[in-house]
Formats: structure tokens, sequence, C-alpha cells
């Protein structure tokens, strides 16, 4: 890909949950605040009748953009962005986990197995990179995915060649970016899930290198930690997620919307 860049048409607030409410990294740029907290069976797990609803909260923002979706219980909510794509796309995903376990029920879509979901239902999502996993997860991905499910490997993270080799062999179409924070370590974010070994300005560097290399149709962040599992003495963990979705936020305009 040659790198085309796209003008931001709107920062996204998907507040399921109240958490941006108490964080303020969004307050000094434009955006559109989509209240989805009165949609229930959303925590986790979506049934369908939740995901008709979010579709219908979304169906007049463009995909082209950043969107905040709250605690990583929410990841899904990018196979719900991502079936608003229509042409042959690749899927970068950020996070710890695979996220493409089996559903545990047919007409449910989980933050487990989101990744999964996607591959298997959308027509145009040509393949999926996962960047961040822990190993032993990657382990449980099925032989079957695998021709259409690769992983950039940590040692590759912060070399440009690295990335242009990987990207000549498996990035053949635009992109669309998952960031998950739980792939950062503790001193970057502070998340409900396990969480991983990078830092804030690793992250930035890859994606430094995606932006520059790639066509990027749209990008996500959730990895909040909800108010309710906040102590009321650890309101500092508050400050750092709302100071590391700042800086990413400022990164992405900067690098790769203007």
């Amino acid at each position: 890909m040659n790198g085309t860049k796209r003008s931001i048409d709107e920062i996204v607030i998907m507040n399921f949950t109240d958490v941006y409410q108490r964080e303020h990294f969004y307050e000094s740029f434009p955006h559109i605040w989509v209240d989805c907290k009165e949609i229930n069976g959303t925590y986790g797990y979506c049934d369908e009748t939740a995901v008709s609803k979010i579709e219908k909260q979304i169906a007049m923002l463009p995909v082209e953009g950043i969107h905040f979706i709250d605690s990583g219980n929410f990841h899904y909510v990018s196979k719900i962005w991502t079936d608003r794509i229509y042409i042959p796309f690749s899927l970068i995903v950020f996070d710890h986990h695979p996220d493409m376990q089996p559903s545990l029920f047919s007409n449910l879509l989980s933050c487990g197995c989101w990744v999964k979901a996607a591959l298997d239902t959308n027509p145009n999502l040509q393949r999926v990179i996962l960047v961040g996993a822990e190993e032993k997860l990657l382990q449980n991905v099925a032989v079957s995915y695998r021709n259409r499910v690769h992983v950039y490997s940590q040692e590759k993270l912060q070399h440009e060649e690295g990335w242009k080799a990987f990207a000549r062999e498996y990035v053949k179409e635009p992109v669309y970016i998952s960031i998950d924070k739980d792939l950062l370590n503790n001193d970057s974010a502070i998340t409900d899930w396990d969480q991983g070994i990078f830092s804030i300005e690793e992250l930035k560097k890859l994606l430094s290198l995606i932006l520059d290399k790639e066509e990027v149709l749209g990008i996500d962040i959730c990895g909040e930690c909800p108010d309710t599992l906040l102590r009321v003495k650890d309101w500092h963990e508050q400050k750092i997620n709302d100071e590391t979705n700042k800086e990413l936020l400022q990164f992405l305009i900067a690098k790769s919307f203007t």
C-alpha cells in the first residue's frame, strides 16, 4: 500500500459504562458522544437485539475516524464497525488476547469471539493480523484459521524493515486498526483484564510504521477500566488511562489524518 491518508471525519465516544465521563482527553477535540448505556445485553456479551440497537446508533457515522469504545468488555463493537466496510480489507488487532474463542451461544457476540465471528461472517475481511497477543493464547487459535490469521511478533515490533517485509507478504489491501489497551503495561494503562508488557512509546512506534505505509480505513480503541471496578482511592488509575487516551488521540490525528 502507499500510505494513502484519509481525513478524520469524526472522533466518536461510545459510552457504555460512564467511564468517559471521568476522563477529559476528548474534550478539546470536536467529537460525537454516542450514549449506549441504556442498551441492555451488552456487557461482555451482546445479543442480536443489542447488536441491532448499536448498529442504529452508529449508522449515520463514518467508519473513517477514531472510535473510543469503552472497556475491553465491549471490544466486539469493532466487529460492528468493520461490518460496514464494503471493500476488501485487513484487520490489525493490538490486543493481549486473540479474541478467537468459539462463541458459547450462536446468537451471542462477545469480547472473546468477535475476531473469529468477523472472519466467519464478513466476506470483505481478507485476513487478521494479531499484535501483542499472549503466546499461549495464540496456540489455541484453530488450525483452520491460520491461513487468514497472522501474528506480528514482538521481536519485529520496532523495526521498519521488519514491518515492510511482513506487510509485503500479508497486507495486500487497506487496513482497519483495533487497539485494546490491555496489551500495554500498568504504567501506560489500567484495564479490567490481564495485561501485556508494551509501553505507550512502543505502541506508538509500531503504529507509526503502519500509518506511514498503509491505507487506514478507521481506528478504534478500547481498554478502559469502568468506574464500578475502581476503588475510590485509585483515581490515579483513571488518570493514567485518560492521559494515554489523550496521547494516542493526539498522535493519531497528527500522524495519520492531517
